[in-house]
């Protein structure tokens, strides 16, 4: 039995914090409802088509999950979607635009008097209260106004995350105070509301450049790959014009890695470099030595000095190399799930064991599950049909 298995959660969801907060949900063997936009859906659907036809952020974010389709603003489907959270739901997340779930009477204050043992789950991008309520916001524009960008990038221009990171780590979030509330759902049997800020999510992720920046101290320069604060810890190239991404972490690495890598044991003793915070100041200089002793190297041999030296390093992965990883396939942690192209890998979830097998069922088809899950309420086949002959579903 999986952890979640009982435990229904209904999801009024787009794009990717909820989508993905609910996937793991889903995961651990709860039954999750997907309410869609009739005719377009979850808008993520439509993001590309780089899975057989079907979106790369859809597919990673929506398996394991029932597709049902309803016009929550026409008053039938209205009346539906208040049975299905009323009757059936532990636990109800929304990221709709500000004040959406409030309008359509599904706040946790509406919902509670009936169902005080109900979980809410609002995800929004700055919260449910403040000057920015109301404001619109997506992952790039959160990277921004969180703080993100600005150590992020190259000391000419910022960068984004390549993943969604304001979404994901707001999914996280959602996730885990999901999973808190079930447990004290459990012991107190009253459910509560969670308020998930990607705003929030996110500082708190950018907490060590925040503290670096303390009380009016410079932050953290941007510096690409390299590692802001810490040195020598970033790409290096080699001399076979190949790319070797190293760090190290402390005094005892750095004599190592002077001793067995540079071949430089005089450089350990060296003033200039004594302690990361000169070795960080001098990171010109520093890098132009480790530069000029890796030119008459491959990057395997780099590699291989490294690993004897035990400083830590890694390839330069490019999502080809990923797909084929030798660590992933050697754990086995590759499966598959259905979609509607077909079959398709999917990574195992973080932490799973074949002694409790995550659920790894079908990516659904827009409205595949509306039929079912009406019945399931009680209407008839001649009231679904009259449904959808309204608009309504």
């Amino acid at each position: 039995m999986r952890p979640l298995e009982g435990i229904t959660v209904v999801t009024l969801e787009h794009a990717i914090a909820a989508p993905f907060a609910t996937r793991q949900l889903a995961d651990l063997g709860a039954r999750v409802i997907k309410v869609e936009r009739p005719g377009v859906g979850d808008f993520a659907r439509g993001y590309d088509e780089r899975v057989r036809g079907l979106a790369s952020h859809f597919v990673w974010t929506n398996r394991s999950k029932e597709s049902l389709t309803l016009d929550v603003k026409h008053p039938d489907a209205h009346a539906i979607l208040q049975r299905l959270v009323l009757e059936e739901a532990d636990v109800l997340v929304q990221n709709l635009a500000p004040g959406a779930a409030a309008r359509l009477g599904l706040s946790y204050e509406a919902l509670s008097a009936a169902r005080p043992d109900l979980i809410v789950c609002d995800i929004s991008g700055y919260g449910g209260d403040g000057p920015y309520r109301d404001k619109k916001a997506y992952d790039l524009l959160i990277q921004s106004e969180s703080g993100f960008l600005s150590v992020t990038g190259t000391p000419d221009e910022p960068s984004k995350a390549g993943p969604s990171i304001a979404d994901i780590a707001a999914g996280m979030y959602a996730y885990s105070n999901i999973l808190a509330a079930l447990l004290e759902q459990s012991r107190t049997g009253k459910g509560r509301h969670i308020d998930i800020s990607m705003l929030e999510a996110l500082v708190e992720w950018n907490s060590y450049p925040l503290y670096y920046a303390f009380d009016g101290a410079p932050p953290p320069a941007r510096t690409g790959a390299s590692h802001a604060t810490i040195y020598p810890y970033g790409p290096f190239p080699a001399g076979d014009g190949k790319t070797v991404m190293l760090g190290l972490q402390n005094e005892r690495e750095w004599v190592q890695f002077c001793e067995h890598v540079l071949l430089a044991p005089e450089l350990a003793g060296d003033p200039r470099f004594a302690g990361n915070a000169r070795r960080n100041a001098a990171r010109a200089e520093l890098r132009a030595l480790i530069v000029a002793a890796f030119a008459p190297l491959t990057a395997a041999q780099v590699v291989e000095r490294l690993e004897q030296a035990g400083i830590a390093n890694a390839n330069v992965n490019t999502m080809h190399d990923v797909w084929a990883h030798p660590q992933l396939q050697a754990r086995g942690r590759w499966s598959a799930v259905d979609t509607p192209a077909g079959h398709v890998p999917a990574l195992l979830p973080p932490g799973a064991s074949p002694v409790h097998p995550p659920r790894m069922d079908p990516v659904p088809a827009l409205g595949q599950h509306t039929d079912a899950i009406l019945a399931g309420l009680g209407l008839t086949a001649g009231d679904i049909a009259a449904l959808r002959a309204g608009g309504a579903l």
